[in-house]
């Protein structure tokens, strides 16, 4: 409590929005999170970053990653035990029938993902950038060590495959979806599992989002919102340059199959860059927005508001927020930094800003999380009225999220978080190993570093 009043006080004397967001400073990193488990669980490669994939289900968990080897290997434990039991993927350098393998390559993209059906199956792809499906199911439930490849989900539109994700929804289905094609001309297709028959089927009729040839969406989620609502937005993007990112748009759904624009009004699927209500603003391509650079969080109303960066009129990077208020988008720039962050080009690139988050926080407060390669890591905090109104210092990271622990020239710290629920809801887990940075997907010369160590790491707060 004396906190909060504490907090209160200095907010009664706030600065005038526009002036230094340094003017209030608020201390949270006495609420930082504590190391209580560490499990060292394999070698992996670390000539490359691809994202691994941890699931935590009630008293379990299950893991997928890239060995030492490159080669897809799989995990399991119950909570309670400080070991993973492994299961590495015959190595194939060819799936059957299939235009990828078991094993990556130099391409950051293709990251693994794993779900587990109500029945206790696990659910693995991965390992495809504009490949065809490369997908996995176990035999038996709750056993991870039994998955097997399965060569098909429906039969359709499964060969030019990328970013798979897995979705459970609100009523307990499984749903899977991905690009169907290239980057700047490709479509998003949804799948359904029925647990009875071990079979998938389309869950629409027509793609999610079509770029009709001339392009193709980059979105983010569905997610399920706290009002209800599943909630989908993206950028369209017209050739595999990333810098022809444009044009952020938004939808939502009760049930992934129809969908209404931000005013409520039906919309005909699939979403296409002609249907301008979806658009949130209209970025022109070379704008400054990259695919994945957008957050959103909800008002006290349920309106949707975004934080995302783009250009400003002088050519610099800036973080722009959009509020739907009074049936309009009402855009508002947030930051005035000299800085520009000129992305170009193909493949995997560095970044040079990342916004980590944006939400609303319980005091009715918002708070958005970023990295900024000038400025470092930064919080800003929005008051009630979305302006600026100072910065937050966040909880102190534990070290061993920071530390390299390899000598090798380069190396970062790479980390995936649970994408599953524990029974034990104070702890937090995440996988930690160390790689090269990207590479636009490109091999490097040698030498290449020593495998790092991957990690399991169990944080209380």
């Amino acid at each position: 409590m004396k906190i909060l009043a504490c907090f209160f006080l200095v907010l009664a004397t706030l600065p005038v929005p526009g002036q230094d967001m340094d003017a209030l400073i608020l201390d949270e990193r006495h609420t930082g999170r504590h190391l209580v488990q560490k499990i060292q669980i394999d070698s992996v490669w670390s000539g490359h970053p691809v994202r691994f994939a941890l699931l935590t289900h009630l008293d379990r968990q299950y893991i997928a990653y890239y060995n030492a080897q490159r080669v897809i290997t799989v995990g399991q434990r119950f909570l309670v035990e400080d070991a993973f039991e492994l299961n590495t993927l015959p190595r194939k350098e060819r799936l059957e029938k299939s235009g990828t393998s078991t094993v990556v390559e130099w391409d950051s993209h293709n990251s693994l993902t794993l779900a587990i059906d109500k029945e206790g199956y696990l659910h693995l792809a991965g390992n495809m950038h504009v490949n065809g499906l490369t997908y996995f199911r176990s035999t038996k439930a709750y056993d991870i060590t039994t998955i097997e490849q399965v060569i098909k989900m429906t039969g359709a539109q499964e060969d030019r495959c990328t970013y798979p994700r897995f979705l459970n929804t609100q009523d307990g289905q499984l749903v899977f979806h991905y690009r169907d094609g290239g980057s700047g001309n490709g479509n998003e297709i949804y799948n359904i599992y029925n647990c009875a028959g071990k079979s998938w089927s389309r869950l629409l009729d027509v793609p999610l989002t079509d770029g009709q040839g001339k392009m193709n969406a980059y979105a983010s989620g569905p997610r399920w919102g706290s009002d209800g609502w599943y909630h989908l937005y993206w950028v369209w993007r017209d050739t595999p340059d990333c810098a022809t990112n444009h044009d952020l748009s938004y939808m939502k759904s009760k049930d992934l199959k129809n969908w209404i624009d931000v005013n409520g009004r039906a919309i005909t699927l699939p979403a296409t860059i002609d249907q301008t209500p979806l658009i949130v603003d209209p970025i022109p391509p070379h704008g400054g927005i990259i695919n994945l650079a957008a957050k959103l969080a909800l008002d006290d109303d349920h309106n949707p508001i975004f934080v995302y960066h783009k250009y400003d009129e002088d050519g610099s990077l800036q973080l722009y927020m959009a509020h739907h208020h009074r049936a309009k988008w009402n855009i508002s720039q947030l930051t005035n930094w000299d800085y520009r962050w000129e992305f170009s080009g193909r493949g995997s690139i560095n970044s040079e800003f990342i916004l980590h988050d944006f939400t609303k926080r319980a005091d009715g407060y918002y708070l958005i999380r970023f990295w900024h390669i000038k400025y470092g890591e930064r919080n800003l905090l929005l008051n009630q009225d979305l302006e600026p109104i100072g910065k937050i210092l966040p909880p102190d990271n534990p070290r061993i999220l920071e530390d390299v622990d390899g000598d090798f020239p380069g190396l970062l710290v790479q980390t995936s978080a649970d994408t599953g629920q524990s029974l034990f809801s104070e702890k937090t887990y995440i996988l930690k190993w160390e790689t090269l940075n990207r590479n636009r997907d490109r091999p490097r010369p040698k030498p290449w570093p020593s495998p790092s160590t991957l990690y399991l790491l169990t944080f209380s707060e």
